[in-house]
């Protein structure tokens, strides 16, 4: 077979200061270089701000990254650009491929890959230019979502999608989403994640619940940055119409202290409990543990979360954002509900009235989420991109 020889821009990628930071984007990508013929090298740019902010304390870790190590096997090169917080959005894409550019040249590839919308895929546009290369750009969530409706980056969204000469959406609702700005859907290709059922499948939820120390009350669940965007304030309003009930939300972020006083100021402190952020090796005994997970997101590409706790055999509640009715066809994987309190609680009360059995939630999965599978058909529609 010829070699296709890749080079990924990810800006989401983990390392030792962000152990969790774009994990799945790690293992798509460990997925592609197993394909027979793939010689994969990545480029992880590492925002940091400008001079002398950069000298804070809290980005002490992030400059002690090396610029290029072996990572979980692949080749990991790691430049720094300058990052304007809330202000640079617009900024980015040029800065990350200066950033690029002197790390590859010399180098030969035949396509490049950029991993998500934006900012990654103008960067890869900015570099395939520069090496004249096809370049392909995949939309996640609110790359699109965002950055292709806020005035400042949309043009550049578009120009991307144009000059692509192949694109990929995590789900057929993000393809019709990018089309709804614009964007060919016919460049499109629905490319769903992966998922590793060698550690997320289901499990005894009473042990789940001993070995995390949680007791027998009915549990529901959210993973997910706390921030507004992933609805988390919802779930805390359902809760006084579901009484007993605990809710436990994996992740931290800004709005942990209004959550915590809005729990406060509903009277259900006591059953809120905040976990902060959750190792990715722990996720799949607490998706077991819980009866429910629950995540009204505003908007969703495909989430992760989602396919994790249903191949963990734990229902979903879930908004209808994104591809949500891409994995919830039957009453066995969960609801799509309003995001609305009274909606949450009915939809909770319901499962918990007639919970499913854990393999018949996995096996609504039917299959389609493997990481094999991913990395086979990324390595196809790059090969398809190198060739136009």
């Amino acid at each position: 077979m010829t070699p296709l020889r890749i080079l990924s821009i990810a800006t989401l990628f983990p390392d030792v200061a962000r152990p969790n930071f774009g994990l799945f984007v790690e293992r798509s990508l460990r997925a592609l270089a197993a394909q027979p013929g793939v010689q994969l090298t990545v480029v992880a740019p590492v925002g940091l701000p400008p001079f002398p902010l950069s000298l804070h304390p809290r980005y002490r870790a992030l400059r002690a990254l090396p610029l290029q190590e072996d990572w979980n096997g692949l080749t990991v090169h790691r430049p720094c650009f300058t990052l304007v917080p809330r202000l640079g959005a617009r900024l980015n894409p040029a800065a990350i491929a200066r950033a690029v550019l002197p790390v590859v040249r010399g180098h030969h590839f035949d396509v490049i890959d950029a991993q998500f919308f934006y900012p990654d895929g103008p960067a890869a546009m900015r570099v395939a230019s520069a090496l004249d290369l096809p370049f392909s750009a995949k939309a996640r969530g609110a790359d699109i979502s965002h950055f292709g409706h806020d005035a400042a980056t949309r043009a550049q969204v578009l120009e991307a999608a144009d000059k692509a000469a192949g694109l990929l959406a995590v789900s057929d609702a993000m393809r019709r989403d990018m089309a709804a700005i614009g964007i060919d859907a016919s460049k499109v290709a629905v490319h769903y994640t992966g998922i590793d059922t060698a550690r997320f499948h289901p499990g005894d939820r009473s042990r789940a619940r001993a070995t995390l120390g949680i007791g027998d009350a009915p549990t529901i669940l959210t993973v997910g940055a706390l921030i507004a965007r992933k609805g988390q304030a919802l779930v805390i309003e359902a809760l006084p119409a579901l009484p007993g009930v605990h809710y436990r939300l994996a992740g931290a972020g800004e709005e942990e202290g209004r959550y915590r006083a809005l729990a406060a100021r509903l009277g259900v402190a006591d059953r809120v409990h905040v976990m902060g952020s959750v190792a990715n090796a722990d996720l799949p005994q607490l998706y077991r543990a819980a009866d429910v997970v629950v995540m009204p997101s505003v908007s969703e590409g495909l989430a992760n979360a989602w396919v994790e706790a249903l191949a963990c055999g734990t229902p979903i509640v879930i908004s209808d954002a994104g591809g949500a009715s891409e994995l919830v066809a039957s009453p066995m994987a969960g609801r799509i509900v309003d995001r609305t309190p009274d909606a949450i609680a009915d939809a909770v009360r319901s499962i918990l009235a007639s919970p499913p059995a854990q393999a018949d939630v996995a096996a609504s999965l039917d299959g389609r989420f493997d990481w094999d599978r991913n990395g086979r058909e990324l390595a196809e529609h790059l090969r398809r991109c190198a060739v136009r």
